[in-house]
């Protein structure tokens, strides 16, 4: 059995792994998107772990994929937190009406974050109506200028 210990990454390091900027890493940090400033005294390195890169990385994603501000990110990153703490409290207990009501906590986050996407893919859709919309016209224009 062996055991591997990854070291801790410098901020550089993450930023580069991630193609980000340091700066940007700070601020997710000043922000409470990614947790640790706090536990950190002044002056010192900032040394992150794996679990620190994914949840950088998942930042990251939210908010390029869908194209979510800083709130709406931490709004989804909260509700799946809040999702990760319900199944640690599951594994602890064997009370089915506890496992039930944990369930339906993880029910309302789910829901919550839902709405969220489907509202902005609301928005996409209509950006995409217009765009068709706006191409259609040029493309009325341009047969006009043509006849």
């Amino acid at each position: 059995m062996s055991t591997t210990t990854v070291k801790p990454l410098r901020i550089g390091e993450v930023a580069e792994m991630l193609g980000t900027t340091p700066r940007t890493i700070r601020y997710y940090e000043e922000i409470g998107l990614l947790p640790g400033a706090q536990d950190r005294e002044q002056g010192k390195h900032r040394n992150y772990s794996e679990a620190d890169v994914e949840r950088v990385r998942e930042i990251m994603r939210l908010r390029d994929l869908l194209g979510l501000t800083l709130d709406e990110v931490s709004a989804l990153l909260e509700a799946e937190d809040a999702r990760a703490q319900l199944r640690r409290e599951i594994q602890q207990t064997e009370d089915p009406a506890e496992i039930k009501r944990m369930l339906e906590q993880a029910l309302g986050h789910i829901a919550n974050q839902l709405d969220l996407v489907r509202h902005r893919r609301h928005e996409l859709e209509q950006l995409e109506s217009e765009l068709f919309d706006k191409r259609g016209r040029i493309h009325t224009r341009l047969a006009e200028l043509d006849a």
